[in-house]
C-alpha cells in the first residue's frame, strides 16, 4: 500500500476509497484508541461515548440503534427513515445518511461500524472498514465464502482492528452455563452433538417486478451477479438464496455452530470431513433445498456434529442442539440471543479449582469493552469465520452430491477441484476483494 495512504498514523479514508483491494504487502498500522473510548474522572464511560456508523438498518440492523449513531447507510429509504427517527426517539440527532458505504467510509467523527446488510455483503463491507482504520460489529454469518472469511482474517489483523461477530448467543446466560457446565466435565467426554432446525422455505412462484422506487437494487446486489428485482429476493426473503443467505444453516445454524464451538471450548476448531444430502425445492423462486442434514467429523478429539432439517426437535422450540457425553447429556435450545439450556446447568456452580468460563456482560457492550482494552471479544473475527466455513462447507456438499475431505490448514477440499470451485466467487464490477 502507497505511503499516500498513511496520515498521522491513520490511513487517509479518502484515499482508502481509491486502494480497496487487499493486494500488495503487508503494512503495520499503529493501535489508534479514539479519546472518546477512554474514561476519564467526570466523563462518561466508554460505552456510553463511543460514536457508530451504521451500515444496513433493516430487520437486526434496527436493534443496534444508539443515541450515538450518527450517521447512516441503507439503500431502502423507508428502513433510513425508520431507523433514523429512532435515533432521535433515543435522544440523538437526526444522523447523517448514505446509500453507498464508501462514501460513509470517509468519516474521521466514527469510533466503529456496525454492519448489518444482508450477508453477502459482509466481507466486503468488513474488509473496507478495517481498511479504512475502524473497530467493527459485523452481523452473522461473518461470510458467504472461504474466501471472504480469509480476507476478513487477514484484515483484523493487519490493520489492528477489533471485529466482533454478531453471534450474540454466546453472550446469553445460558450459554455461559452450558459451557461451564460441559467444561467441568459434568457429561463427561462429548462425542456428539445432534442439531435441529425446522426446515426451509418454499416459495411459490412470483414474477418479477419493476424496481421500488424507494430501493437502491443496484447497490442492494453489489459484489452478486445482476438479476432483475424481485420481492422475494430482497429484505427478509434474501435468507433461502444461496447467492445471498444459503439457508437456514447459514442463518440459524451460525448461532448453533458458534454455541457448539464455545460449549465445547473448540472455538476455532475445524471439521476434517462433510457429508451432506438434501431435497431440493420443487417450485418457486428459492434454491436452498428444503430438508436437510449435514454431518460433519472432527478429530484431536474425536467429534461428531450433525445439523438435521427437520430432525427430532428434542423441546418445543424451533431449534437447538442436545450434547451427548460419556457420562450424560445437555440440552441447549435456541442459539442466538434466546438460547437457553436445562436447569441442571442453570442452577451449576463450578468446584474450588474448577473452570471458569469468561462470562460476557452482554454481545454489544463486550465489543465496546475490547475496543478500550483492544483484548479480543468473544467472537472475534477468526471464530466468526471458523463458525461460516462450517455453514458454507455443508452448503457446498450438498451443491455437489457427495462427501467431502476438508483441509483445516489450507482451507480446501483435499483432492477435488469440482468442488472448490465454490471457494470463493467472481465480484461483480467495482464490488470485489
Amino acid at each position: 500500500m502507497s505511503e499516500k495512504l498513511i496520515q498521522n498514523g491513520k490511513i487517509s479514508r479518502r484515499s482508502f476509497l481509491n486502494k480497496t483491494t487487499l493486494a500488495g504487502a503487508a503494512i503495520t498500522v499503529p493501535t489508534i484508541i479514539p479519546r472518546e473510548v477512554l474514561a476519564a474522572p467526570g466523563r462518561p464511560g466508554a460505552n456510553d461515548r463511543i460514536i457508530t456508523g451504521h451500515i444496513g438498518v433493516g430487520g437486526m440492523g434496527r436493534s443496534h440503534i444508539r443515541n450515538h449513531s450518527v450517521a447512516i447507510c441503507e439503500v431502502d429509504t423507508n428502513h433510513m427513515k425508520e431507523a433514523c427517527d429512532l435515533v432521535v426517539e433515543r435522544g440523538g440527532r437526526y444522523p447523517d445518511q448514505y446509500t453507498d458505504y464508501r462514501r460513509l467510509l470517509e468519516r474521521k467523527d466514527i469510533d466503529a461500524m456496525v454492519i448489518a446488510t444482508p450477508d453477502h455483503w459482509h466481507g466486503l463491507q468488513c474488509v473496507h472498514a478495517c481498511q479504512a482504520g475502524f473497530d467493527v460489529y459485523v452481523q452473522k454469518p461473518a461470510c458467504n465464502t472461504i474466501e471472504e472469511g480469509k480476507a476478513m482474517v487477514d484484515a483484523a489483523k493487519r490493520y489492528g482492528r477489533i471485529v466482533q461477530v454478531g453471534s450474540q448467543g454466546r453472550s446469553t446466560p445460558a450459554a455461559h452455563a452450558a459451557a461451564t457446565y460441559v467444561q467441568n466435565g459434568e457429561i463427561g467426554d462429548v462425542k456428539e452433538v445432534i442439531c435441529w432446525h425446522s426446515v426451509n422455505r418454499e416459495s411459490d412462484w412470483v414474477k418479477d417486478e419493476p424496481i421500488p422506487p424507494e430501493l437502491d437494487w443496484e447497490m442492494w446486489l453489489g459484489p452478486t451477479r445482476w438479476v432483475p428485482y424481485n420481492p422475494m429476493r430482497s429484505h427478509f426473503f434474501f435468507r433461502w438464496f444461496m447467492d445471498y443467505g444459503g439457508g437456514n444453516i447459514r442463518d440459524r445454524g451460525a448461532h448453533v455452530f458458534s454455541v457448539i464451538l464455545w460449549v465445547l471450548n473448540r472455538r476455532d476448531a475445524a471439521p476434517v470431513t462433510v457429508e451432506a444430502t438434501g431435497t431440493p425445492p420443487k417450485k418457486g423462486i428459492f434454491d436452498c433445498p428444503i430438508d436437510m442434514e449435514v454431518t460433519y467429523e472432527f478429530k484431536d478429539p474425536d467429534l461428531k456434529v450433525v445439523w438435521a432439517q427437520p430432525g427430532v426437535p428434542q423441546s418445543g422450540r424451533e431449534f437447538g442442539a442436545t450434547y451427548y457425553g460419556t457420562k450424560g447429556q445437555l440440552l441447549v435450545n435456541g442459539g442466538d440471543g434466546g438460547c437457553d439450556t436445562e436447569d441442571k446447568a442453570m442452577r451449576y456452580s463450578p468446584p474450588p479449582g474448577g473452570v471458569q468460563v469468561f462470562r460476557s456482560p452482554g454481545h454489544e457492550e463486550n465489543f465496546y469493552n475490547c475496543m478500550k482494552t483492544r483484548e479480543q471479544p468473544i467472537m472475534p473475527i477468526e471464530d466468526g469465520v471458523a463458525v461460516a466455513d462450517m455453514c458454507v462447507i455443508g452448503n457446498i456438499s450438498y451443491l455437489v452430491g457427495r462427501k467431502l475431505h476438508w483441509d483445516p490448514v489450507k482451507r480446501e477440499f483435499k483432492n477435488d477441484p469440482e468442488a472448490n470451485r465454490y471457494l470463493a466467487r467472481p465480484g461483480r464490477g467495482s464490488y470485489h476483494l
